[in-house]
């Protein structure tokens, strides 16, 4: 009997030849290998034919290794596919996205098996509705488990936050306020535990009340915390002892009637000058003592004189034991502005203050010209100015606490620089006759803070409270813009010292010479 068989077949690009391969029925031909392997390889038909009449069998073995060979091509690129697939990280690695979107139920349809057509866009790219998907490294739709298995989707991919309906995947954040938000991996939103200055339940239970004034939310303010609030709007150094025990000084009253409501603004016009914008410097000390003295210039030169005199020359200059935007004392203020003197703010215009940044260098400085007269030294830092001109004051003096005191001298001369708290519902406040209102007394202390701030007053009036008594307060510019309270001014409960107004309160003259207001317009 004979063990072997053969047949002919030829290779076209290495020989034209036909070659007799003979086998052993139980060994592996590498020839056939090669004809299942290789795509380069075809069969010269032509040879074939010529050939068989010694190989009755070829036709059907051409067939069968045709189909073999496109076999093996179709596995090779089904490995590579695969293999690109399975090697993708998958889709839900940090939770299900749009985990209530439509894509399966979509399509219509579930795939048996694996089948890489079985596709759905998804998001920014595609995923599957095969049973192939729901594998370790899971690349399935995120409807598939309930669609198609009628199942939920596995505990560890349903780890999802959700805010407004949409859900969002483990670590990403959202603000809220002055607090950062961050999805855990747990499902759940950590949310940071800072008081915010922009407080709802302050600006709710004021309004709901009856306390004789309204609150309201400041975008300015959105995204502070209190304590940056109390840092960076403030920045009055409460003066020490020495200066808190100096001798007031009394107004002689003479019986002079007052009238019931007086505003500088009234008598003065066009010498009252409009409340400023300390941004996040905590600079009040020097916007406070600039506007009171530019009031003060300009009435008593009789409006020959009617600068607005620039805090940033304060806040940049005057050093000694101050620390511009980072707080300053009042005191300190008044004796730079007798002894050195500052410019407009035109001349010398305010940069505002990153708060974590360094201070503005002092580019203004001066020396005397006799009689205790100075004149810059320095061009303006505004190029554009057309005067840099030094103004002075005489030394501040400090009034009574007497409500009629005070009240007289705004009358006569003008207004004043009052030193308050600042409690953390009057960041909010709106309109109305203002009292603290201690909203939060049963709260931890972190939402009750205070700080010391300094304003100008120009004014006092009456109005009726809600309980229908006459309520009397006074009339100040605060110096965080014309956008906050009452068009940047607000009114305070006057005759209680409320807040503190009322106990240390200052007033100046300024240094004007005959010739100043004969040369002046």
């Amino acid at each position: 009997m004979q063990n072997s068989w053969a047949f002919p077949f030829c290779i076209v690009g290495v020989t034209r030849a036909c070659l007799i391969h003979k086998e052993d029925p139980g060994k592996t031909s590498t020839s056939a290998q090669f004809l299942l392997i290789s795509p380069l390889l075809s069969l010269d038909l032509a040879n074939i034919q010529e050939n068989q009449q010694h190989c009755p069998r070829m036709k059907f073995i051409l067939l069968a290794s045709t189909f073999l060979v496109l076999g093996a091509i179709n596995d090779v690129t089904a490995q590579r596919s695969r293999t690109k697939r399975e090697l993708a990280p998958g889709l839900h690695s940090l939770g299900l996205r749009d985990a209530g979107g439509s894509y399966c139920q979509q399509r219509a349809s579930c795939c048996p098996g694996r089948d890489d057509a079985c596709t759905v866009p998804y998001l920014d790219t595609i995923c599957y509705c095969d049973l192939f998907c729901n594998r370790t490294v899971s690349d399935c739709c995120p409807d598939f488990w309930g669609y198609c298995l009628g199942i939920n989707p596995p505990t560890n991919l349903q780890k999802v936050c959700t805010k407004h309906g949409n859900n969002y995947p483990n670590g990403a954040t959202y603000q809220d306020n002055c607090n950062r938000c961050t999805c855990t991996s747990d499902g759940n939103w950590h949310c940071e535990q800072n008081t915010c200055l922009v407080n709802p339940r302050i600006i709710d239970a004021v309004n709901r009340g009856s306390y004789g004034w309204k609150a309201g939310n400041y975008s300015q303010f959105w995204g502070m915390t209190l304590d940056e609030g109390i840092q960076y709007r403030l920045g009055t150094v409460k003066p020490p002892s020495s200066v808190m025990n100096m001798n007031e000084l009394h107004v002689n009253m003479n019986n002079d009637a007052l009238p019931t409501y007086f505003n500088a603004a009234g008598k003065w016009p066009g010498m009252i000058h409009e409340p400023l914008d300390q941004g996040n410097c905590a600079g009040s000390w020097a916007f406070s003592t600039a506007a009171v003295a530019s009031d003060r210039l300009s009435i008593q030169s009789m409006g020959h004189m009617t600068p607005a005199l620039s805090p940033q020359n304060l806040l940049s200059c005057d050093t000694k034991n101050q620390h511009g935007c980072r707080g300053g004392r009042v005191d300190g203020a008044w004796w730079y502005l007798r002894r050195r003197g500052i410019v407009t703010e035109d001349c010398y215009p305010f940069v505002g203050q990153n708060t974590n940044g360094p201070s503005a260098p002092c580019m203004m400085h001066s020396r005397s010209t006799g009689r205790g007269k100075r004149q810059a030294t320095n061009n303006c830092p505004n190029p554009y100015a057309s005067s840099n001109e030094i103004y002075q004051s005489t030394p501040a003096y400090r009034l009574s606490s007497s409500e009629k005191e005070i009240m007289k001298e705004i009358f006569d001369n003008g207004p004043v620089q009052a030193i308050m708290e600042v409690h953390e519902d009057f960041f909010l406040y709106k309109s109305g006759i203002y009292r603290h209102t201690p909203v939060m007394a049963g709260e931890h202390e972190r939402y009750r803070r205070h700080g010391t701030h300094s304003v100008r007053v120009i004014g006092w009036g009456e109005d009726i409270a809600p309980s229908g008594n006459v309520q009397k307060y006074w009339l100040a510019a605060n110096s965080w813009g014309k956008d906050w309270g009452e068009n940047g001014y607000f009114r305070i409960a006057r005759g209680e010292n409320e807040c503190e107004i009322e106990t240390f309160v200052v007033g100046v003259w300024g240094r004007v010479s005959m010739e100043d207001v004969s040369h002046k317009k």
